[in-house]
């Protein structure tokens, strides 16, 4: 059974289709990555699959369960868009680090506010906050950055706040890491750094869905590739089938620039 799964996902902008019609599933501890000319609608999918956009049809499921259907029109509440959205940690292309805060500050930030909603709080608010210290800064030194825990956004380099993202994006537990081109805002030896944490989660059995221009990355990591082009899924298989028989004729022209 899939970990996660979208299912004929549409979504326009006023007048102009963006996604039309969309499905895919994603297996526990697989790598899936979305590849596509920019315009293609990955970017869009991944915003819809992480709910900072609503899908004008289709549903998504969560380990075999409905998660979200956007033929039920009922008023959807902050807190329940909330509560979806925690399956999905998301890493973004330009950080989106807050900038008063320490790299072990924002990796725990979102742990701490949510643990007050915990009904054994109050009672255990002082071991509750430590465990949640503990787990962000293990985190930390899973992505090389034990050094770093008590600098600030503005003192480490681009590969490292992208790093701290990542950690951040954990914190959480999700059951599916999203990118959204984490490397597209790094320099060339900058992004090496980047790739290979990513590559260390794959190798843990991490379920990752990645919206790449790594094409590298793409080709030696990813269980499977999805090809978007106009909206729609062109080709999708293995990566090995993907890379190295390309079927359509708009995939081997975008693997062909992309060389």
């Amino acid at each position: 059974m899939a970990v996660f799964e979208a299912k004929n996902i549409q979504k326009s902008f006023g007048k102009t289709e963006v996604l039309k019609g969309v499905s895919f599933g994603i297996e526990k501890g697989e790598v899936l990555c979305i590849i596509g000319s920019s315009g293609s609608g990955k970017t869009t999918l991944l915003r819809c699959v992480n709910f900072l956009e609503t899908p004008d049809k289709g549903q998504f499921y969560l380990n075999g369960n409905l998660l979200f259907d956007a033929s039920d029109k009922k008023a959807k509440t902050d807190e329940e868009i909330r509560q979806k959205r925690l399956h999905f940690g998301l890493v973004f292309q330009s950080f989106n680090l807050f900038p008063q805060y320490t790299a072990l500050e924002n990796v725990s930030l979102a742990p701490l506010l949510l643990s007050k909603e915990r009904p054994d709080y109050k009672a255990n608010k002082k071991q509750i906050k430590e465990e949640i210290m503990q787990h962000s800064a293990d985190l930390l030194r899973k992505v090389g950055l034990s050094e770093k825990m008590d600098s600030y956004p503005c003192q480490i380099s681009g590969g490292q706040q992208q790093r701290v993202a990542i950690a951040r994006a954990l914190a959480l537990k999700p059951d599916v890491l999203c990118f959204d081109e984490p490397t597209s805002a790094l320099d060339p030896e900058i992004t090496v750094e980047v790739l290979a944490v990513m590559k260390e989660l794959a190798a843990e059995d991490m379920t990752m869905l990645v919206v790449t221009h790594e094409m590298g990355f793409a080709s030696e990591v990813s269980d499977k590739v999805i090809f978007m082009d106009d909206g729609v899924i062109a080709e999708q298989g293995k990566a090995s089938e993907i890379f190295g028989n390309p079927k359509s004729k708009r995939l081997q022209e975008f693997l062909s620039v992309m060389k």
